[in-house]
């Protein structure tokens, strides 16, 4: 697990996000990003892939395993789907090394900026919300 403390703000992180996907107008160009993000995902240990870990309402297989350090989460992800991978990383990219109460409080807003949103199919905006509620309660957890 890297435990490296992120050097630029929520607002900054969401800022170069918004930047980096709107730079690209044709759609297929944001899901090709959207997937490229997906491929840095470090090899989370196998042995995280675990019921627990698991995200329930994605139709793809998901693993979420958080650790808290030094007061804040640091997480790792996998998922045996592409677009999911990506949506993770965009996910991680947002929350990894951030304290239980940014992760709990965050606004979202960046992902309806992006463009993404409105392209995803049902299913996977239903995966992509149950893995944001699933980081979220684990900041809410640590900051009551």
């Amino acid at each position: 697990m890297d435990y490296t403390v992120p050097q630029k703000t929520i607002a900054q992180v969401q800022e170069d996000l918004v930047k980096r996907f709107t730079h690209f107008t044709n759609p297929k160009d944001r899901y090709k990003y959207l997937i490229d993000m997906g491929k840095t995902l470090q090899n989370m240990d196998a042995s995280f892939e675990t019921e627990e870990n698991r995200i329930h309402g994605c139709q793809s297989q998901v693993w979420i395993h958080i650790e808290e350090n030094d007061g804040r989460l640091f997480m790792e992800a996998k998922s045996d789907a592409a677009i999911v991978s990506g949506l993770i990383a965009l996910l991680l990219k947002f929350y990894n090394g951030r304290t239980p109460e940014e992760v709990a409080t965050a606004p979202l807003d960046f992902l309806g900026q992006i463009g993404l949103l409105q392209q995803l199919s049902p299913n996977r905006s239903t995966g992509l919300y149950h893995m944001i509620k699933r980081i979220q309660a684990e900041g809410q957890q640590r900051v009551a």
